[in-house]
C-alpha cells in the first residue's frame, strides 16, 4: 500500500452526543469505547495496513487536541491541514489532495471521517485491497454499507451494473429518505447506506473537482498554495479559504462524473449520531447495559450509563442514556435521545459555554483542567509534556501559586531560573514575567492557585509565543 494515503476527515462539532460531545471537544476525539478516541481507532484501522502517515483535516480550534491524540499513537508529523472555517468535505478534501500530490505523484486518498466505528477491521482493510484495481483505472469509489435496520439518518447508493468481482457503477444517490421509503431500500438488494468512505488518486479528484465544481478547486488551490508550516500544523489562506463554496464531495463531484463507482462492505459499522446509536455498537452487561465509568446498577436493562469522575448508580431503569461530565448531566430515554440538539439550542441562549467546551482545554504544551473557582479566585491543574514550555507571560491583576504534583520543572521568574521537583511550590506575583518549562522525561503535574481582584482569561500579556522547546 505504497501509495496509498489516509486523510482523515476531523472537523465538525455536533451536538448529537452531548455533554460529551461540545463545539470546542466534539465526538470525534471522544474516548467512547476501549482506550482510544474515535479518531484515534479511524488511524488504527489504517496504521498496520498503510506504510504512510496519515494527513488529518482539522478545525483549527481543535488543533491542539488533534496533534496530541496522534502524538500518542506515534503518527505526528507536520501532517496536520488547518481548516480556517469549515468548507464541507469538497474543499476539505480538496486541501488534502494537494498536500498528498507534493508527497507522490501517484498519490490515493482513503477518505475516512474521523467519527466512524467498524467492527471487523480485517474486512474493511480486505475491502479497500479490493478497490485498488479501479481506483488504478482512474474510478472514484466509495464503499457502501448494506442495511441491516430502517434507518433515515443515512444517505443511500442504488448500486448499478458490475464492474468486476467488487466494484458496482451508482445508479444513483438518495438524501436521507423517509420511513417508508427506508424500508423499501432496506428490503432491496441494491440499496446500501453511503458510508462516506471513499477511495481515488488525488489527481482524478482534483481533475474531477476542476470539472465539475471550478470554484472550489479554484479557491482550494490558491487557499492551499499560500500554505505555511506552523509547529506540526499547515495553515492556508483563511481570507481566500472564507470564500470557498460550502459543498460536500457527494454533491460537487460523485453526483455528476461518469467516474463513481461503489464497493458493498460487509461490517458493522455507525457514524454514531445518537445515543441510541452508540449503545447499539458497543458491548453490553448480561442485562443489556453498556458502561463508561464507575456505576453499579440494580434491576436495571438496556441502559447506557456514562460516568465522567462520579459513581452512578441505578435501581430498576430501562432504556435510559444516563451521562455524566464535570459539569452536565444528561438523562433520557433512548429513543428520544436524538431530541439532544433541541435542548443543546436552548441551552446556547441560558449556558452557553456547557454547549461549547469542556473543563478542561489543550494547548501545544499540554493542558489546562478548571477544578474550582469562587470569589478572587481560581484552581487550575496544568499538565506540561515532556521537553516543552509554557510562554513567557505576566498578569496585571493577578498572583499565581504553583504547586509541583509529579515531574521536573525549570521556572523563569523575571530574570532569574530554578529546578523545581515534586512537593515544591513557587508564588508569582503580580506584573512578574514568568514561565515553565518541563525539563524531565514524564508529564510534568502541577497545581496553579490564582488569586486576585480580575481572574479573565484575558488579563495575560505574552512576550512569546507558545511553543516547542
Amino acid at each position: 500500500m505504497q501509495n496509498i494515503y489516509p486523510l482523515v476527515l476531523a472537523g465538525g462539532s455536533g451536538t448529537r452526543l452531548w455533554p460529551i460531545s461540545r463545539t470546542q471537544f466534539p465526538k470525534q476525539f471522544q474516548v467512547l469505547q476501549g482506550e482510544y478516541s474515535l479518531m484515534q481507532n479511524t488511524l488504527l484501522r489504517v496504521k498496520d495496513f498503510v506504510l504512510n502517515k496519515p494527513l488529518v483535516v482539522c478545525n483549527e480550534e481543535h488543533r491542539f487536541i488533534v496533534a496530541e491524540q496522534l502524538r500518542q499513537l506515534d503518527l505526528l508529523e507536520n501532517n496536520i491541514i488547518l481548516e480556517p472555517c469549515s468548507r464541507n468535505t469538497a474543499p476539505a478534501i480538496a486541501l488534502g489532495a494537494f498536500k498528498a500530490l507534493e508527497y507522490n505523484d501517484e498519490a490515493v486518498l482513503l477518505v475516512l471521517p474521523a467519527d466512524h466505528v467498524i467492527k471487523e477491521k480485517e474486512v474493511f482493510q480486505q475491502t479497500v485491497q479490493q478497490a485498488l484495481p479501479v481506483v488504478g483505472q482512474g474510478y472514484l469509489a466509495t464503499f457502501g454499507i448494506k442495511p441491516t435496520a430502517v434507518e433515515t439518518g443515512y444517505g443511500y447508493i442504488k448500486k448499478g451494473q458490475a464492474l468486476d468481482q467488487h466494484s458496482f457503477t451508482i445508479e444513483q444517490f438518495v438524501e436521507k429518505p423517509n420511513f417508508a421509503t427506508a424500508s423499501q431500500y432496506c428490503a432491496q438488494e441494491e440499496y446500501l447506506w453511503n458510508s462516506g468512505i471513499f477511495m481515488f488518486k488525488a489527481s482524478v479528484y482534483l481533475d474531477e473537482l476542476k470539472k465539475w465544481a471550478p470554484e472550489i478547486y479554484q479557491r482550494s488551490y490558491l487557499a492551499f498554495q499560500a500554505n505555511k508550516s506552523d509547529l506540526d500544523f499547515i495553515r492556508v489562506n483563511a481570507q481566500v479559504y472564507l470564500t470557498c463554496p460550502d459543498i460536500s464531495v457527494d454533491y460537487a463531484v460523485l453526483e455528476k462524473t461518469d467516474r463513481a463507482v461503489v464497493l458493498p462492505m460487509q461490517v458493522q459499522w455507525s457514524d454514531i449520531g445518537s445515543w441510541q446509536a452508540l449503545w447499539e455498537v458497543s458491548e453490553k452487561d448480561a442485562e443489556g447495559n453498556v458502561f463508561v465509568g464507575q456505576h453499579l446498577t440494580l434491576e436495571s436493562k438496556n441502559n447506557i450509563i456514562l460516568a465522567d469522575d462520579a459513581l452512578v448508580t441505578t435501581i430498576g431503569v430501562e432504556d435510559l442514556v444516563i451521562v455524566q461530565t464535570r459539569d452536565a448531566v444528561f438523562v433520557a430515554p433512548k429513543e428520544r435521545s436524538q431530541e439532544v440538539k433541541s435542548l443543546v439550542d436552548q441551552l446556547k441562549t441560558r449556558c452557553q459555554q456547557v454547549t461549547e467546551k469542556h473543563r478542561q482545554v489543550y494547548r501545544p504544551w499540554g493542558s489546562i483542567l478548571s477544578l474550582d473557582y469562587g470569589s478572587r479566585f481560581k484552581v487550575k491543574r496544568i499538565t506540561i509534556y515532556p521537553q516543552h514550555k509554557v510562554a513567557t507571560q505576566s498578569h496585571y491583576h493577578r498572583a499565581e501559586h504553583w504547586i509541583i504534583t509529579q515531574g521536573t520543572a525549570k521556572v523563569y521568574l523575571d530574570d532569574q531560573e530554578k529546578i523545581y521537583t515534586e512537593n515544591e511550590s513557587i508564588y508569582i506575583p503580580i506584573g512578574c514575567k514568568h514561565s515553565i518549562a518541563n525539563v524531565g522525561k514524564m508529564d510534568l503535574h502541577l497545581v496553579e492557585v490564582q488569586t486576585g481582584s480580575y481572574l479573565g482569561d484575558d488579563d495575560v500579556q505574552r512576550y512569546e509565543e507558545e511553543q516547542y522547546t
